[in-house]
């Protein structure tokens, strides 16, 4: 396979992974009511514990994160450092805009956080850090996500790693994007809190 292919399919591998939407799967197995109809609208681990369900967010969360830690494993084991950062962003787009459900995915912040865990885990861990202290603080989740991706970008570029600085720069983007309408609920104080339905 040529190092271009080879870079393609690190990409479409990484999509596909991200692509898998964990928080509709199980809790469609777990018989609650459909994600989208509740909360927030959304797919991901902060909506699925608007179910009352803590273990199935908290399975919904790391089944997102680790979609894109085994992407950015697989594509930089066979492909080397560019292909796991191709394979990456194609999860975490994957993740964004999932084929299976009409492009219509999550915001992103747990598979944010696993492909940080692949590519460079401490700052994976700040990440959590800077989460939680805010989470903490302001009980708000999308702020505190918000807060703890700007941040990463300035953190691997403080230990030297300008290529994921500059796709971290992009991921943080994507994720201010996805979480748009969260922005504007927050300014205008309307923004739900963790743990309210």
């Amino acid at each position: 396979m040529s190092a271009d292919a080879l870079l393609l399919a690190a990409f479409l591998i990484g999509y596909l992974l991200g692509s898998i939407p964990f928080g509709m799967v199980l809790t469609r197995l777990a018989g609650t009511q459909d994600l989208r109809s509740i909360g927030s609208g959304n797919i991901g681990a902060t909506n699925v514990l608007r179910t009352g369900r803590k273990g199935l967010a908290a399975a919904t969360l790391i089944c997102d994160a680790l979609k894109g830690t085994v992407a950015v494993v697989i594509a930089g084991y066979f492909g080397g450092p560019n292909a796991a950062m191709l394979a990456a962003l194609g999860a975490f787009l994957g993740h964004l805009f999932p084929v299976w459900l009409k492009f219509r995915g999550g915001k992103g912040v747990a598979t944010y956080i696993g492909v940080l865990i692949g590519l460079f885990w401490p700052a994976a861990v700040a990440f959590c850090v800077m989460w939680i202290a805010t989470a903490v603080t302001t009980r708000y989740s999308s702020l505190s996500a918000l807060v703890a991706a700007f941040v990463t970008p300035l953190f691997l570029w403080w230990f030297d790693h300008p290529a994921l600085t500059s796709l971290f720069v992009v991921l943080t983007l994507l994720l201010l994007w996805s979480h748009r309408e969260n922005i504007k609920r927050l300014q205008a104080g309307t923004e739900g809190k963790i743990g309210e339905k």
